[in-house]
């Protein structure tokens, strides 16, 4: 099988737009975090645009899962990517001068129209991709799949911190708003064959539906908790701003390098599972990534040189590319085909919405234990994390991918 997508051209097109509106949105969640930073000099400000992200992001989840189950999967996600467009070209404004009034009103706004947008861009991206593919080919999708999402997170936050640095904000909010509209037309180009709507059912039992799907599957519910907690307490991405000015003493090139390298790591992981996928003891490769991130964060904490944290932050990376595969893998093949939008949803409340609730505990401990004791913090509990999962979750330490098949 050719898997790099000459047999499966919608296939390459999917990569093609998830690459493309998460370089996008990357770019500018790495560009708002300088701005903002640069703008008040505090790291409860930084908490703040994922607490600004997450809110709005949570109340439309499960609606979104809906919407994508019971309508047009492609649909949402083409008006996601308009509002994110809309969003890049405010920001342009503000960068510019050309939008007058408090700054940082206009960036938490647009960060939060961006937690609606991504909220509608999981689901749909998810039951495309099952729509794409046969079952067979889910695990090496998953590790290709992750590794075009982690190219994207590696040069979203690196040309966002060279463009500041070289060309200024403004350009840096242009070229993100350039990707995003290059996302929608390949969105556009891709053609698939709609499956029938899923039954039609009152809103809220058919959202109930999926939330008991997913609460009585103690093998994917594990694997979302696991995760959502680690991404909770081991985040220390939402602190590089505040690392690079107080720690290491470099510029916004600084901030884009350490942004990227976690995603470095990822990368190289993804393409080795692409072609190796995991199927033994799977749970346990899954509890065992947790557990290297959270001893990542806690070497980064510890690390005072800058190139010494950067390579740590690749390792993080290696652990986090086989979290991701194996959690994605496990979803995709454990769901049914008319629930997937409503468990991609929820596992994006698991998931999505602990980036930026790590991002507000960040800034909180930060605040109040201080920048370095509250990262050490973070990966402590990560490892706290997976013991308890261990405990209470055996189906998953003992899943091997052949029983989902």
């Amino acid at each position: 099988m050719l898997f790099f997508g000459y047999s499966n051209p919608a296939f390459i097109k999917l990569l093609t737009y998830r690459v493309l509106i998460v370089l996008s949105y990357q770019m500018i969640a790495m560009v708002v975090g300088w701005h903002i930073y640069e703008l008040t000099h505090d790291p409860l400000a930084l908490g703040l645009i994922g607490l600004a992200e997450v809110i709005p992001y949570f109340c439309c989840a499960l609606f979104a899962g809906y919407a994508v189950d019971h309508y047009s999967r492609r649909l949402f996600a083409l008006l996601a990517s308009l509002l994110i467009l809309l969003n890049a070209l405010t920001l342009v404004g503000v960068a510019a001068g050309l939008i007058t009034g408090d700054p940082a009103l206009y960036i938490y706004g647009s960060v939060a129209c961006s937690g609606i947008a991504r909220a509608f861009i999981g689901p749909s991206y998810s039951a495309m991709f099952a729509l794409i593919l046969p079952r067979e080919h889910y695990a090496r999708a998953a590790g290709l799949g992750s590794s075009v999402l982690q190219f994207a997170l590696v040069a979203g936050p690196a040309m966002g911190g060279i463009l500041v640095g070289w060309a200024g904000k403004t350009a840096a909010y242009g070229v993100s708003a350039t990707f995003c509209l290059l996302a929608i037309l390949a969105l556009l180009s891709l053609r698939i064959k709609q499956p029938p709507a899923a039954e039609s059912a009152p809103i809220f039992t058919s959202i109930a539906e999926g939330l008991r799907f997913v609460f009585s599957n103690q093998i994917i519910l594990g694997a979302q908790t696991l995760d959502m907690f680690a991404v909770l307490f081991g985040g220390a991405v939402a602190m590089l701003p505040a690392f690079i000015h107080d720690v290491f003493h470099y510029g916004p090139e600084g901030l884009g390098i350490l942004r990227a390298a976690p995603a470095i790591g990822a990368i190289i992981t993804g393409l080795i599972l692409t072609h190796r996928p995991i199927n033994l003891h799977a749970g346990r490769w899954l509890l065992a990534a947790v557990a290297g991130f959270g001893l990542c964060m806690i070497g980064f904490a510890l690390s005072i040189n800058f190139w010494v944290a950067g390579a740590i932050l690749v390792l993080s990376g290696v652990c986090d590319g086989v979290s991701v595969v194996m959690r994605t893998t496990i979803m995709q093949l454990a769901t049914p085909d008319n629930m997937r939008g409503r468990v991609a949803a929820i596992n994006g409340i698991f998931i999505g919405s602990s980036n930026e609730l790590g991002a507000f505990e960040s800034g909180i401990a930060a605040r109040l234990l201080g920048l370095v004791p509250s990262v050490l913090f973070g990966g402590g509990m990560t490892l706290l994390v997976v013991a308890a999962t261990c405990k209470l979750a055996p189906k998953l330490r003992k899943l091997q991918l052949d029983q989902l098949k």
